[in-house]
């Protein structure tokens, strides 16, 4: 029974990125989501409130590698932590090149849905907040320079967010996942305490 159970939430989850992505998020409704995935309302219900529930969803399935990469390193030091959390850049390069309509949805949705933006936002605020951190705590251990950790966050998570959305875009441009690396020994060259 609960593996039926997943399985029919993983023909949701399937079946909304494919139209989410193809049609949007407003024309995809639940039925088109039900007949795509050959299920019922009533299993689209049991596994999702709302179409909306289901889209904060897939942002949340998508966020959980970074948070998972993160949770992974959080007893290393600081650079350490930082160059531990590179090993999950081929997932999220790749699954991310995957859905660029999707993730483009997310940003759009999210200009218009109060509720969809405060999703959005919240993994930017967290990890911002988890970087300063970071970045706080490779200054007290003596690894890195005096800096305000606030700006560099912020500076962390643009460059993590641009790289995202270049790749999206131009995706044969570079080999994003190398980029993201060299990026990151980048940042944290410019961090350490010389």
């Amino acid at each position: 029974m609960q593996q039926r159970s997943e399985e029919t939430r993983s023909k949701i989850i399937e079946s909304a990125i494919k139209l989410f992505s193809s049609r949007g998020f407003n024309a995809a409704s639940v039925d088109d989501i039900c007949a795509d995935a050959g299920i019922s309302k009533g299993a689209f219900y049991h596994h999702f409130e709302s179409k909306q529930a289901l889209f904060l969803a897939l942002l949340d399935g998508w966020l959980q590698t970074i948070d998972d990469a993160i949770e992974a390193s959080k007893d290393k030091s600081a650079p350490e932590t930082f160059m531990r959390m590179t090993e999950a850049f081929p997932y999220i390069f790749q699954s991310a090149g995957n859905h660029l309509p999707m993730y483009m949805e997310f940003w759009l949705q999210a200009s218009r849905d109060e509720k969809i933006w405060q999703a959005t936002v919240a993994p930017y605020r967290r990890y911002h907040k988890y970087f300063a951190t970071l970045i706080k705590k490779g200054i007290d251990e003596g690894s890195f320079a005096e800096m305000n950790p606030d700006v560099a966050a912020r500076l962390i998570v643009s460059t993590a967010m641009g790289l995202l959305l270049q790749s999206l875009l131009d995706p044969k441009g570079a080999k994003w996942e190398k980029v993201a690396r060299e990026s990151t020994t980048m940042l944290l060259n410019s961090l350490v305490k010389k």
